[in-house]
């Protein structure tokens, strides 16, 4: 019996990976691939990020570097994860037209998280096409690699419920061919990472992120412009812990939870300064990213590298995704010249 678990997960990329992306995925990533049971595809989603930025192909394309550099420097190791870029696998595309017949586009409009996304972006009539049918191309790309795990965060699940519609539509209207994916959530309270500002969300768009290449000096004046409690004026005054950046990433990243239970005691009593909290905030995240930004450094020295990796992933991925392709358009009876 087979044991072996196909994970598929990427980002787009349309600008460097930061603290919520590391917090969020990149570190869950490192630790399924040390797991021989997983076997771990992790995609650069370049054709998905060019549905809003068709007009800005260079913002897209220099990016796939920037993610990379990402990827090897918190640790995704090429040996034992997969990491290739979407746009490089053809394959993906075919499948998207073939998924396309099998879903309506009133189905599409339902989606809630293309709804949302719609409304944020302010598209009104205006919305690109292969944005408005992304998540069948999500679809495309979770087959293409059978992938039985798909790490998810709660908003992405209407895609993934988008994508088992469509693996049970195809199997049920030709044969069983596609494996129905699973979501894999975020741990209970482990939700997205705040924005320095305490927007709700870390978002390059917002400009309110750490990110993982970020210079020492640059980590410390962000965390020294970190949103606190605006009525805790004087050290001396009584701070809110709650809805305070500051503890809310000493939380998240901060191993000695007793002395932050400390300083948030003294912090809601009165007497400590953010100034202090800060600094130790500081320190905490210089402990876990300044080895990354070491290595991100180093490994950004050889381009040629990096990108080496990201193609002989690509060759690999294209050979798995070829072999699905094969057995779907089989499936379909389409497969003219076997």
């Amino acid at each position: 019996m087979n044991n072996l678990n196909t994970i598929l997960t990427g980002d787009r990329p349309t600008g460097q990976l930061h603290l919520g992306h590391y917090v969020g995925s990149l570190k869950t990533r490192v630790a399924m691939q040390e797991d021989v049971e997983n076997k771990l595809f992790i995609m650069v989603a370049d054709v998905q990020a060019l549905t809003d930025n068709a007009k800005n192909p260079e913002k897209v394309a220099k990016n796939v570097l920037q993610v990379a550099l990402d990827y090897l420097a918190v640790g995704l190791d090429p040996k034992k994860s997969t990491l290739f870029v979407q746009s490089q696998i053809p394959e993906l595309a075919e499948l998207t037209m073939y998924y396309a017949n099998l879903v309506s586009v009133n189905r599409l409009k339902r989606n809630p998280t293309v709804k949302a996304e719609i409304e944020q972006k302010q598209f009104g009539e205006g919305v690109p096409t292969g944005f408005f049918i992304y998540p069948i191309s999500q679809a495309a790309d979770i087959t293409a690699f059978k992938a039985n795990l798909v790490p998810v965060g709660e908003d992405q699940k209407p895609m993934l419920e988008q994508t088992q519609e469509i693996v049970h539509s195809f199997n049920t209207t030709y044969r069983e061919v596609l494996v129905n994916p699973k979501a894999v959530l975020p741990p209970k309270g482990m939700g997205r990472l705040p924005g320095i500002d305490g927007n709700g969300k870390m978002s390059k768009s917002l400009g309110n992120g750490i990110y993982l290449a970020d210079s020492a000096d640059t980590l410390k004046k962000k965390v020294m412009s970190m949103y606190t409690d605006p009525n805790h004026i004087h050290v001396e005054d009584p701070g809110n812990v709650e809805g305070n950046m500051v503890f809310t990433y000493l939380d998240v990243f901060g191993e000695d939870k007793a002395y932050i239970e400390e300083l948030k005691n003294h912090y809601r009593q009165g007497g400590l300064g953010d100034v202090k909290i800060k600094r130790y905030l500081i320190d905490v995240l210089e402990a876990t990213f300044g080895p990354i930004r070491a290595r991100r450094e180093e490994l950004a020295k050889d381009p040629e590298y990096v990108m080496s990796v990201l193609q002989q992933g690509s060759e690999k991925a294209r050979e798995v995704s070829a072999q699905t392709l094969s057995e779907v358009k089989q499936a379909m009876g389409i497969q003219y010249f076997a």
